[in-house]
Formats: structure tokens, C-alpha cells, sequence
């Protein structure tokens, strides 16, 4: 007799899309040995927070996350992974509610043994295993699949190496395994997730321009986006490879963290301003439609106004599409915290807002420049009557009047900005 059937887990995940990815991947095999998810307003049995630590603000709403649900189900057992969870156990085992605090790769049978009333020790040490692998559906229409796990860059501000482990990877075979049967379940749109995925195959000694390659044979999938990759191993033969393929989309998102090369030392990133440029312009010669998403941080130690300064006028004329920009969070036990020069708060929001203005220009003239192009949208489902938001190949999101047509690609014309300056307003065309 199953006795785990009709017990109820809800689930909240903080962070990347790869815990997105782990908790999906979760969710499916405890409803696979009859653990219910959760509807609205029910009472669970279980609670599952997948946290994340990137930053102090990270490790705090993790924390209230485990309060909130501790709260709404006081009766419930409440199991927290994560990379807050392998980086300090002890902290959150000691919040209230708290019954384990594991790692990803013991979860599952952890789980069953607290619903069968087992006993089990909440301070219980999580631990870095194997490659785990995790495909799952996002909230619409893309499927996130994990391709790569931990890493071997040990820059000073942080602390993943730490919480995920070094670098590993699934076998290609495996991988293009689950991109099938994410097609199976009507998948047209596979985003390439991990730590630092251009780093795969330490495990299998196999390539990612291989895996590329592989996962483009897979027909039924129309799309695939690589999620981040670092500009030193994302290659010119990769970027040539993207520009001829059948289904990797002209998307790119590089991790820059500053345009100032005296940074870019304090950070022990593993390239400087002069090469990242060069990276930028090869994506640019074989893919010129590319949209090009790059990480950056402000605030870091020892990023003195002069420091700041250059880096913003080396991002003013990096010809990107957005910036993405992040305040550098102090993390215990990093490196950087032995770097002197601290940036005080509301330097590091000055900062911010000023490459974030940068940025804003940089998206509106990219937009602008395919108004009245017909490009290829994967639509998604609607929010409200009659709209529907998407996508195009090179990442424009487009708002279409139209129902429908979920997770349907139609070529689409593209027209003016919407009302909120978040997508341009697209007319469906003929085939």
C-alpha cells in the first residue's frame, strides 16, 4: 500500500533559472511516488525551498521564505536545499519549522522517509554528489535543461564553487535523451542551463561544441538558447557553429562583471576588457541580428570612481543589446573580502542606475532597429483576452493580438512599442 498518496508538497524556489530547473525535476519524481503538489489554500504535508545565496538580499529572502511557509503550514514538514543550504546548513537548520536541510541529490528519498514518520536529523550536513540531471517545463512554454553543474573559477567575489562543487557534466547521450522526450511533451524551445556550462565535459571528456551538435540533430525541437557562457570559452568555432545550425537562436548572454580591466584582476576573471571586445565583435561578424545580454557588477572592492568611470565609458561603446546589472554583495569567505577600498551603498545605486540608463539605450535602438521586420515568434500563452507575449528568434518580445496559439511559432511583423515599453506591438502575417 502506497502510503504516500494524497499527501501534499508545495514548492518555492529562489534564485537561477537552473534551481527552477532542479526544482521541477524534484516536483516530478515525488508526484511519481503519489506526493500531491498543492492547489491554492490547500494544506501541505511538505514544504521544499530551493535557495539560493548569490548575494546577502538572496540569503535573507530565503530565509523569510522559510518563515512565510512555516507560517501559512505550521504542521507541515519543511526541507531546505539549495546553495544557501550546502553553504550554511547550520543557519537554517536552526529557524523554526525547519525539519532537514539537504542537498538536491539526496532529496527524494529523504522526503519519503519524513512522510513515513522517520526519523532524521535537520542538522544533517548537505552534501556535493555526481551530476544531477533536471529538464523540466518553465511557467509557459521553454524547457530548461541542466547540462552542467558546479565550477572550477574560484573569482574572488563568489561563492558558488563553494555551494554547487566543481565543474560536471551528463554524457551527451543523456542530454540529447531528455532534449527527446522534452519534445515528446510538445517542447519547441530548450534553454541550455548550468554554472558555467562552456566548461562541460570534465566529466565524460567530451565537448559543448560537440553537445551543440547533437542537440541540434534533435528536429522536433525548433529552438535552443544557450543560457550564460563565459567569453573565454565561448569559441569562434561555437559562435560559427550557432550561425550555420538549424535550431540555436541568435541569442547570446556573456558574463562582462566590469569594463575595467584593473577590476577584472581584483575579480580573477580570466580575460580583460581588449579580449571581451574582440568576443563581441566575432559574435557581431558571423551572427550580425545576435541579441547579446551581458552580466555586469558594480560596487566590487576596490572599483574607485576613476575605476567606475572607465568601465562605464568601455560599456557605452560595447555594441551589446542590455546590460544586466548587479551591486557586488559582500559573501563570507571570499577572497574579495581581502581586497580594500569598500563601496558604500549609495555609490554602489548611483552606479548602478547610471549603466542601467546605458543599458535602456542600448535595448530601445536594438528594438528600434527591426521595426517592420517579420521575424519568427514562439508565442506563449495569453495573460489577458486576446494578447499573447513571445519572443522572436533574436530575443525581441513581441505582444501579438491574437488567442490561441500557445506555444506556436508564427511569423509575426513587428510595429511600434506597446504601452509599457516592455515589447513591440507584432501583426501576424501569412506563412
Amino acid at each position: 500500500m502506497n502510503t504516500l498518496k494524497g499527501k501534499k508538497a508545495v514548492y518555492y524556489t529562489l534564485g537561477c533559472k537552473l534551481n527552477f530547473a532542479e526544482t521541477s525535476t524534484i516536483q516530478k519524481q515525488l508526484e511519481a511516488v503519489g506526493i500531491e503538489t498543492a492547489k491554492n489554500g490547500e494544506a501541505a504535508d511538505i514544504c521544499i525551498v530551493n535557495t539560493c545565496s548569490v548575494t546577502e538580499v538572496a540569503d535573507s529572502k530565503s530565509r523569510q521564505a522559510i518563515s512565510r511557509l512555516h507560517r501559512k503550514h505550521p504542521e507541515a514538514r519543511i526541507i531546505v536545499t539549495g546553495c544557501y543550504a550546502q553553504l550554511h546548513p547550520e543557519k537554517i537548520a536552526a529557524l523554526e519549522g525547519v525539519s532537514l536541510v539537504i542537498g538536491k541529490e539526496e532529496l527524494r528519498n529523504n522526503v519519503i522517509a519524513l512522510l513515513q514518520d522517520n526519523v532524521l536529523t535537520k542538522e544533517e550536513n548537505p552534501k556535493v554528489q555526481p551530476f544531477v540531471p533536471a529538464c523540466a517545463r518553465g511557467e509557459r512554454t521553454r524547457f530548461f535543461l541542466k547540462v552542467q553543474d558546479g565550477c572550477n573559477y574560484f573569482c574572488t567575489y563568489c561563492t558558488i564553487p563553494f555551494a554547487r562543487g566543481r565543474s560536471r557534466n551528463g554524457s551527451i547521450a543523456s542530454l540529447v535523451k531528455q532534449a527527446e522526450e522534452a519534445a515528446q511533451q510538445g517542447g519547441k524551445e530548450i534553454v541550455l542551463t548550468g554554472v558555467n556550462i562552456g566548461d562541460f565535459g570534465k566529466t565524460t571528456g567530451e565537448s559543448f561544441l560537440d553537445l551543440l551538435k547533437a542537440l541540434d540533430k534533435v528536429e522536433d525541437i525548433q529552438r535552443y538558447r544557450i543560457s550564460s557562457i563565459e567569453p573565454n570559452l565561448l569559441t569562434e568555432d561555437i559562435i560559427r557553429f550557432c550561425s550555420q545550425s538549424r535550431a540555436f537562436m541568435p541569442h547570446f548572454h556573456i558574463p562582462l562583471q566590469s569594463g575595467s580591466d584593473e577590476v577584472l584582476k581584483l575579480m580573477h576573471r580570466r580575460y580583460d576588457t581588449k579580449f571581451f571586445a574582440q568576443k563581441i565583435e566575432e559574435v557581431r561578424k558571423y551572427i550580425p541580428d545576435a541579441f547579446i545580454g551581458v552580466d555586469v557588477i558594480v560596487g566590487m572592492r576596490g572599483e574607485t570612481d576613476e575605476l567606475f568611470a572607465q568601465a562605464r565609458e568601455f560599456m557605452q561603446a560595447l555594441p551589446v543589446s542590455q546590460y544586466h546589472v548587479f551591486s557586488y554583495s559582500e559573501r563570507p569567505g571570499t577572497k574579495a573580502l581581502q581586497i580594500p577600498g569598500i563601496v558604500t551603498p549609495q555609490q554602489k545605486h548611483e552606479r548602478s542606475q547610471q549603466i542601467l540608463s546605458i543599458s535602456d539605450d542600448k535595448l530601445r535602438t536594438y528594438y528600434n532597429k527591426y521595426k517592420g521586420q517579420t521575424r519568427p515568434v514562439l508565442l506563449e500563452h495569453s495573460i489577458k483576452g486576446g494578447v499573447m507575449h513571445g519572443f522572436t528568434d533574436n530575443y525581441i518580445r513581441v505582444e501579438v493580438q491574437t488567442k490561441g496559439l500557445d506555444n506556436t511559432i508564427v511569423p509575426v511583423q513587428l510595429g511600434e512599442w506597446n504601452e509599457k515599453g516592455d515589447a513591440l506591438i507584432g501583426k501576424l502575417k501569412k506563412s
